[in-house]
């Protein structure tokens, strides 16, 4: 089984090679139809320690590293500003 592979935005690089991953998703409300947006954080583990806030990342499952890690960054997309 093919290992899922999500897209976010780092929002917190403060912990030790551990980078905070806002990804966000887009939904349609049943009965009214407007798209409402949805976000979940994920800690992904940065082994180089390179990750900065505002960065587009592309994350990937991995077996559970700590309490809260269980993904690992494995692409960036775009640097960010801040």
């Amino acid at each position: 089984m093919p290992k899922r592979r999500l897209t976010g935005t780092v929002i917190s690089n403060k912990m030790q090679k551990t980078a905070v991953v806002r990804v966000e998703r887009r939904k349609q409300h049943p009965l009214y139809r407007k798209v409402i947006r949805h976000h979940t954080h994920f800690h992904a583990h940065d082994e180089a320690d390179e990750a900065r806030i505002g960065d587009r990342v592309v994350i990937e499952e991995h077996l559970p590293m700590s309490r809260l890690k269980r993904w690992v960054i494995v692409e960036w997309l775009g640097r960010g500003d801040a």
